[in-house]
């Protein structure tokens, strides 16, 4: 962590917002490599060497997605040391409803007791989490809301073809969320979002009801168009490369993180910037990899209150956005 963290920048007459607490929620069912082995034909080291996953978590028949939400906005709470009763929005990021209505948010906030509240769902994929933090932080800056809880959610099970070893070993289960609220001293920078909606094509839902991607395309297009994204956040946020102290990517693929990592080094990153790189033992999460990473790093001691981290989502639409954010 830098000495003297810079000072995050808003446009003129916008009010602060800053990150309360985090929690996340996990499916129970560890599969590993060799027991993905088992059942298509793949091995330990080829799915190590492509994707850098060595196991992934799965929810059992009980944690539906709801379930999952619910779980971690409980925890997020308790981190926060914010009431139900003080939240007044509730948002969720997710692409893999069951169903389209009713939205997970409303059923999160009953189950949480969070009465009287806004809540709705927001789906931009992998990059989800940082759109809804967007959406939460705007709302709070103008005075539409003072606490919001914010949480992705996926439960990818539902939406994988089990034979199709190119998804098969990437998608899991989970949820994390964290609880945003007002800051005299902004401690979440502007959101720096895009979208190419002429490469939608590259990953989607086939009429089987099964998540596809172009993996080729997805690699190159997330290794070469992603990090000016992250870098953007910063430049919105008036920070430099060489003030962030830890770099939060989509949890994709470790060789999509490593060389997103490696171009922001080349435009100043520091060496010792940290990385974070929980795909190894959660697997892809989609909406929820970046707040889950973000509570695994916390717990785990490896990140520490006051240190600037660069989150950059991405993912189908193909979409990306970043922020520049204060650990709480």
């Amino acid at each position: 962590m830098t000495e003297s963290r810079p000072l995050i920048q808003l446009p003129a007459g916008s009010r602060g917002s800053r990150l309360l607490g985090f929690g996340s929620a996990q499916g129970d069912r560890v599969v590993t490599n060799d027991d993905m082995a088992k059942v298509i034909e793949t091995s330990d080291e080829w799915i190590r060497s492509r994707v850098g996953i060595a196991e992934r978590r799965l929810a059992t028949e009980e944690q539906s997605l709801h379930v999952l939400a619910t779980e971690a906005g409980r925890a997020a709470l308790a981190d926060s040391g914010i009431s139900p009763s003080d939240v007044d929005t509730v948002i969720v990021a997710t692409c893999t409803m069951s169903v389209p209505i009713p939205n997970v948010a409303a059923r999160v906030a009953d189950a949480l007791g969070i009465t009287g509240a806004g809540a709705f769902d927001v789906n931009a994929a992998c990059a989800g989490f940082c759109y809804a933090l967007g959406n939460a932080t705007d709302l709070i800056r103008s005075g539409t809301a003072r606490h919001v809880l914010v949480i992705g959610a996926e439960r990818f099970s539902n939406w994988v073809d089990w034979e199709d070893r190119s998804t098969a070993i990437i998608f899991a289960d989970g949820a994390g969320a964290a609880v945003v609220g007002p800051a005299d001293e902004p401690a979440i920078g502007p959101v720096s979002w895009t979208s190419r909606g002429d490469l939608s094509s590259t990953i989607g839902i086939t009429e089987r009801n099964f998540v596809f991607q172009e993996g080729q395309s997805v690699f190159r297009w997330a290794t070469t168009e992603v990090w000016p994204t992250a870098e953007r956040a910063c430049e919105r946020a008036g920070v430099k490369l060489s003030d962030i102290d830890a770099l939060i990517p989509h949890q994709a693929n470790l060789r999509i993180i490593e060389t997103i990592a490696r171009s922001l080094r080349g435009r100043g990153a520091r060496e010792d910037m940290k990385v974070a790189r929980d795909i190894v033992h959660s697997g892809n999460t989609s909406a929820a990899s970046i707040p889950i990473a973000i509570d695994h790093m916390r717990r785990a001691g490896e990140l520490s209150s006051g240190e600037v981290l660069l989150l950059v989502g991405f993912g189908a639409g193909l979409v990306s956005a970043g922020q520049v954010v204060i650990c709480p």
